[in-house]
């Protein structure tokens, strides 16, 4: 990955971004972790940027599995498919675990700085459980809806490097990477329009599947 972009919109975005969740922690919001946005190089070039941007996630915006999703106030809802990776001591990979983000896709795609104020479209995010002991570098999510493959993609970075992108991308902007935060590294399939009464399963290979149900 890119060392990131460093254009006016992205630092602009970036500030409010970072002051929001200043904002959210002082409210009393625990810190999870962090979000990749922007992986797709076909979205980075239409923004102008040499790589992805980082978001934030606080215990607010996790939604245990099981629980029933209601995006019938959203305007654009679509989930994506991620890898989340435990970070450790130095920067080392504490764990493995499956993950979805449901975005709401709000905002026109021609200003990139509100983007990035409104924390990347974020929404909301569903762990699967964490494995520890696993160690990869390829990762594939299939998507099936009622049996059916709707979706599919793969990893595209190996989850070191990620972590070296997040700790060097919030360090140049006075934030930091810590052991015990969460990063999940960008969607394995472009965003998913979704809608009420959906139903997804979404499995992960050996991090094993995660249900989503929205309402």
């Amino acid at each position: 990955m890119a060392a990131g972009p460093s254009t006016a919109g992205v630092d602009a975005g970036m500030r409010r971004l970072l002051a929001s969740r200043s904002a959210a922690l002082d409210d009393g919001a625990r810190a999870v972790g962090w979000k990749i946005g922007f992986n797709a190089p076909d979205v980075q070039e239409h923004f102008g940027l040499t790589g992805a941007v980082v978001g934030y996630l606080t215990d607010r915006t996790v939604i245990p599995i099981g629980q029933v999703v209601d995006v019938s106030r959203w305007q654009h809802p679509a989930l994506e498919v991620e890898l989340a990776i435990g970070v450790g001591p130095a920067g080392t990979i504490a764990g493995l675990a499956p993950a979805v983000e449901l975005v709401d896709l709000d905002l026109p795609f021609d200003d990139i700085e509100p983007i990035l104020a409104g924390n990347v479209f974020h929404r909301g995010v569903i762990f699967g459980p964490e494995v520890t002991d696993l160690r990869l570098t390829e990762l594939e999510g299939i998507v099936t809806v009622d049996g059916d493959v709707v979706a599919r993609g793969t990893l595209t970075e190996a989850p070191a490097v990620t972590i070296e992108f997040v700790q060097t991308f919030l360090a140049g902007r006075g934030a930091v990477l810590a052991p015990g935060d969460r990063i999940i590294a960008g969607s394995l399939i472009p965003p998913m329009s979704i809608g009420s009464g959906d139903h997804y399963d979404i499995d992960f290979g050996p991090l094993g599947s995660i249900r989503v149900d929205v309402r």
